[in-house]
């Protein structure tokens, strides 16, 4: 049995789900998997501007990810990013998605940063 790696349309594949690595279904999984329990706050200054407020561990993965990251971006009225399982909102709002989190019965740690 023969296994693809590369393919010239979808650039390079995961070898465990056969899927290109941008949709790999496996690591999301393994992402799933290494949560606490605990969902991380933090505000990561490194880029111009007001910095960005990540959360970490929310233990959700694909479609419901993104759609609790839409759903925390329109309440605080703002864009932001999923970048390798953790939600990005720009600017400061890290009390903002606390209190929305805890609402919504996640644990919540304001981590520093």
């Amino acid at each position: 049995m023969s296994r693809v790696v590369y393919s010239t349309d979808s650039g390079r594949m995961c070898p465990e789900c056969e899927q290109p690595e941008a949709k790999c279904q496996c690591k999301a999984v393994e992402a799933v998997s290494l949560t606490d329990g605990v969902v991380r706050l933090r505000l990561d200054r490194k880029r111009k501007g007001a910095g960005v407020s990540q959360i970490e561990g929310l233990g959700i993965a694909g479609a419901e990810l993104k759609k609790l990251a839409k759903e925390l971006k329109a309440k605080c009225a703002t864009g932001g990013a999923i970048k390798d399982g953790v939600v990005e909102i720009q600017g400061d709002h890290r009390e903002r998605l606390k209190s929305l989190l805890e609402a919504k019965g996640y644990t919540v740690k304001l981590a520093g940063g």
